[in-house]
């Protein structure tokens, strides 16, 4: 059975139902969307927070604390993890999001135990933003002299 027009934002339109993947299928179409289009950082918190209500109503009416064709996380991960970064870094940035998003380490894995939307999204969010970081350190480290001004001292 499908929900209305915003559950089905939940499931990004049936994206999250046609993959034994749905995780990453998300993340790829998210990434090519941000290449695309580089959203906004409102504009992404906007999406973040229909995100929590969306994903609420659709765990709910299917009983499920976190189903797998839920996606709009892995949007909101991906997006996160990819802004303000060239888009060069579209290939490592997708690849460590999905990476972190799988093994969960810390405080991913700690974020997902809120409850309903919250803890939906929030894995995503702080998965997105720890690649987003990583990505910034391995910029500064590899390519802006980062260990240049280490060594030197």
């Amino acid at each position: 059975m499908r929900g209305n027009f915003f559950e089905e934002a939940a499931v990004l339109w049936g994206v999250g139902r046609v993959s034994s993947m749905p995780g990453t299928l998300a993340s790829c179409v998210a990434a090519a969307v941000f290449v695309i289009t580089r959203p906004s950082w409102w504009l992404i918190i906007v999406i973040a927070l229909a995100g929590v209500i969306a994903s609420d109503r659709y765990s709910k009416r299917i009983k499920e604390k976190d189903p797998k064709e839920v996606v709009i996380d892995e949007v909101i991960g991906t997006w996160i993890a990819l802004y303000g970064h060239p888009t060069g870094y579209v290939i490592a940035g997708l690849f460590l999001f999905r990476v972190l998003d799988i093994f969960k380490p810390f405080p991913i894995s700690w974020s997902e135990k809120a409850p309903g939307g919250w803890g939906i999204m929030a894995d995503d969010f702080v998965g997105g933003v720890m690649t987003n970081l990583i990505l910034c350190v391995v910029k500064w480290l590899y390519f802006d002299g980062g260990f240049v001004n280490i060594l030197a001292r």
